[in-house]
């Protein structure tokens, strides 16, 4: 049995288990939002089930793979489980309220509701604690050449800070509290949206507000930095056949470590202009202004990276 067939025979399989269940719920949303109209909270009612599926299964295949790289210690192995069974805890809770016609997030309207909520907040949490146990290992592992091994230490610390935005989410919004204490609460405590109630018009495919800022902008930005960044990695080394300079391993290594912080300036950019209720396709000077730095920063380190080689470098 050669080294590549052991390695994928290492896979987590209790990740691997969900990402198989939850794949051909990619297909029954689908189907849902052709044939079933109902709308939640100014969406297609299955347009959540099917974001959630996709990234799922991509979040969790990467971790899976991710594992066989890891050092193979019952805390590894424990925390990957424990993610793999708070992903399946937190889909079936996603699914249900839709079939119950119900919003899933932010919904404490009723008891059954509030438990639910409840058990997600938790496994939200969970879910971020064990990504950060699991980042300890990876920067303490080299995966790969040291270009391969900075995509996945940039894209671990990243990907948490993308998931902790998740946090601000889950904040009551002023009005909320207010309508808390004078008897009009309507039962959502969180939301989205940023300077708009959310509900109002979205992105098609995305489901993003076209109207205000949106917290999950970033937070999609962020967590999938896990897999922006390696696959960077990657297409260098394939590039490397055609471009000289790329065959450097230091080269690589430079322009990952370069795209890792634009990456880290996109995902906090985002943030401040959801934060400040913008929509994404709609910003204003600064936001262009800071983008526009950010992509020259960019820019200007990528060439700063090639040109400074060390000497004996192809």
């Amino acid at each position: 049995m050669n080294a590549t067939l052991r390695r994928a025979m290492r896979w987590h399989r209790p990740l691997m288990l969900v990402a198989a269940v939850t794949a051909p719920f990619v297909v029954l949303s689908l189907a849902g939002l052709v044939f079933d109209d109902r709308v939640l909270v100014g969406a297609p009612i299955w347009l959540k089930p099917l974001k959630f599926a996709v990234s799922i299964v991509i979040y969790a295949v990467t971790l899976a793979w991710l594992m066989t790289y890891l050092p193979r210690t019952r805390l590894a192995r424990w925390t990957a489980t424990a993610i793999a069974i708070l992903l399946a805890i937190e889909y079936v809770i996603i699914v249900g309220q839709v079939l119950r016609g119900r919003q899933s997030h932010f919904n404490i309207a009723t008891p059954l509701d509030a438990v639910l909520w409840g058990a997600m907040a938790v496994s939200i949490t969970l879910l971020w604690i064990g990504n950060l146990v699991l980042a300890f290992f990876v920067m303490r592992r080299r995966i790969g050449d040291a270009a391969v091994t900075w995509a996945l230490r940039a894209g671990t610390v990243i990907s948490l800070a993308g998931m902790a935005i998740a946090f601000l989410m889950a904040r009551p919004t002023p009005e909320q509290r207010t309508s808390m204490s004078d008897g009009t609460f309507a039962g959502i405590a969180g939301r989205h949206s940023v300077g708009v109630v959310d509900g109002g018009p979205i992105m098609p495919v995305t489901g993003w507000s076209t109207t205000g800022g949106d917290l999950r902008i970033p937070h999609f930005v962020g967590i999938h930095a896990l897999q922006a960044l390696p696959l960077l990695a990657l297409a260098l080394a394939l590039l490397a056949a055609w471009i000289p300079v790329l065959r450097a391993e230091s080269a690589r290594a430079r322009l990952v470590l370069v795209a890792s912080a634009g990456y880290a300036g996109l995902t906090g950019l985002t943030l401040w202009q959801a934060l400040r209720g913008q929509p994404l396709l709609h910003p204003d000077g600064p936001t262009l202004l800071a983008g526009g730095a950010l992509a020259a920063l960019v820019a200007a380190g990528a060439v700063v990276a090639l040109r400074t080689l060390p000497s004996g470098s192809e």
